[in-house]
């Protein structure tokens, strides 16, 4: 077990044990295989946590039904009321949740602070909307009749999460679900379930503390073969949000379909971002160093593909090698760290395969892709952040690599005159869609027909389309989804609530006749 005094802290602070129960609703249970949480900071040993069992998973989603048929009887507005003070509480423990995000995952304590406030704005957001869960009126085509349309909570929601944001995406789905009337059962990622244990605890000490079962809030640790197996097959959860590969999203989909129930899917993404001759190259060169090495390039939304123009591609290469040099990789809990270490050893394991198959596919590395070892880089998850000359349809650029691996391609002529570089942009935009994923993109330009093209029909296919920012950091007021591979969900803000709830199309008749529609006479 850890010695370091932050991090025994830190978990004392939110009241973890060396051994930790891994399900609840409405009380601790656990009692299947042992999961040993450690950090990749130093690879010490944080916590364990007893996984569930099939009989215990069975009790938790009977008393996460029972918990929404009372839930979803109290006034939306008074549901909102718990999510307010659940983000009290949040503020209160931010400074130490941020600290255990860090200690599981690895980002560095400023993007783990940054994630706990997207909890705290998430919920802020759900607070407004449970006295804006609207329906529409329409006009009826008979006499004295009136059609509306009513949202009505949906039922137990699942949320299974990846451990990239272990907090965040939690709280997309469950602050939305809590204000629509829905419970919650949170199947976190094996990696980072002290979180998720935590994080719980809170929520479920807020809703006791006003009077409702705390069960809405519920929790699952336990192996994906058997309990997230029997989490996509249970058809008491209507919904299944899942954050993870397109590969396991492709399971996840059919499986969750072949029941006709719902799913919300993020996955996988292979960002772009287009660089043309018209950018500010001193706004986006920390664009890409944020979006290629924030979270040691372990978002979805990371920049994976740098699509430049050839006739600013060598400054802009040569600036952004240069500012590679200078990152500061190292224990993310040091507030002078920008890069700290990736998740697991696999995961460098994963980088340095690529690294390895850019080169055999005929790219070229211009920098870093090394494994960093030593005492100042314990626990072997360290590494220096890639970056590669490449071509687009390289197998392994159409891949996503969940890593800090960057991507070099041109287009364009380096002579081209101003209105040939306007029409290159429909190379541009032929490399950036030629990806099967479709997340996040961004394009960095000054010139107005350039913008206005990339976000037209004709240009990108994401989700999420910047002009002038980079792919990562999205905000909570717009819905956070993308197209192709990536799932096609959508989650957090605008209408996103309308997924948690089921729609309802009710027709008043306030007449004594009884007309038929469409003018239809019958008898």
């Amino acid at each position: 077990m850890t010695t370091d005094p932050k991090a025994l802290a830190i978990l004392k602070e939110l009241g973890l044990q060396e051994i930790n129960k891994g399900g609840y609703a409405g009380d601790w249970v656990g009692s299947g295989p042992m999961l040993d949480v450690f950090t990749p900071v130093d690879g010490s040993l944080i916590g364990r946590v007893q996984q569930v069992n099939e009989d215990e998973y069975e009790a938790i989603v009977a008393r996460a039904h029972a918990a929404h048929l009372a839930w979803r009887d109290v006034p939306a507005p008074k549901r909102g009321e718990l999510v307010r003070q659940l983000a009290h509480k949040l503020r209160e423990k931010k400074a130490a949740l941020a600290g255990l995000v860090t200690l599981e995952m690895g980002k560095i304590i400023a993007e783990g602070e940054g994630e706990v406030q997207e909890m705290i704005d998430i919920c802020d957001f759900a607070v407004g909307l449970s006295r804006q869960l609207y329906g529409l009126t329409m006009p009826s085509e008979r006499p004295d009749h009136r059609i509306q349309e009513q949202w009505h909570p949906l039922g137990v929601i699942g949320v299974i999460t990846s451990f990239n944001f272990p907090t965040a995406v939690w709280s997309w789905n469950t602050s939305l679900a809590a204000v629509c009337g829905d419970s919650v059962l949170w199947k976190p990622s094996s990696t980072t379930p002290l979180t998720a244990i935590a994080v719980t605890k809170m929520a479920a000490e807020v809703a006791a503390e006003n009077g409702y079962d705390p069960a809405i809030f519920s929790l699952a640790v336990g192996k994906g073969s058997t309990i997230g197996e029997r989490i996509l097959h249970d058809r008491r959860i209507p919904l299944i949000s899942f954050t993870g590969s397109t590969s396991m999203g492709l399971h996840v989909g059919g499986a969750v379909g072949r029941r006709l129930g719902r799913t919300i899917l993020e996955l996988g993404g292979n960002n772009a971002i287009i660089v043309t001759p018209h950018a500010n190259l001193d706004m986006v060169l920390p664009a890409v160093l944020f979006g290629a090495v924030g979270t040691a390039g372990q978002r979805c939304t990371s920049t994976r593909r740098i699509i430049v123009h050839e006739s600013v591609r060598k400054e802009f290469t040569d600036r952004l090698v240069n500012a590679y040099k200078g990152i500061r990789i190292g224990n993310p809990l040091d507030r002078s760290t920008l890069m700290g270490p990736l998740v697991t050893e696999s995961a460098v394991q994963d980088v340095l395969r690529a690294k390895k198959r850019v080169i055999e596919e005929g790219g070229r590395i211009l920098c870093g892709g090394d494994l960093l070892e030593g005492p100042e880089y314990p626990g072997g998850c360290y590494m220096t952040p890639c970056i590669a000359e490449a071509k687009n349809d390289f197998h392994i650029v159409q891949e996503e690599t969940f890593g800090p691996i960057l991507y070099i391609i041109p287009y364009g002529k380096a002579t081209s005159t101003p209105k040939e570089a306007v029409a290159e942009m429909a190379e541009a935009m032929a490399l950036h869609n030629g990806v099967p994923q479709g997340l996040s993109s961004s394009i960095f330009t000054e010139h107005v027909r350039e913008a206005e093209f990339f976000l037209s029909q004709r240009g990108s296919d994401c989700g999420i389309a910047n002009v002038n920012i980079g792919t990562s950091g999205a905000e909570i007021g717009g819905a956070f989804g993308g197209e192709k591979e990536t799932g096609g969900g959508r989650e957090s803000g605008s209408d996103s609530w309308k997924q948690y709830m089921r729609r309802q199309t009710n027709t008043i008749n306030w007449s004594t006749e009884l007309p038929l529609a469409q003018g239809l006479k019958f008898g």
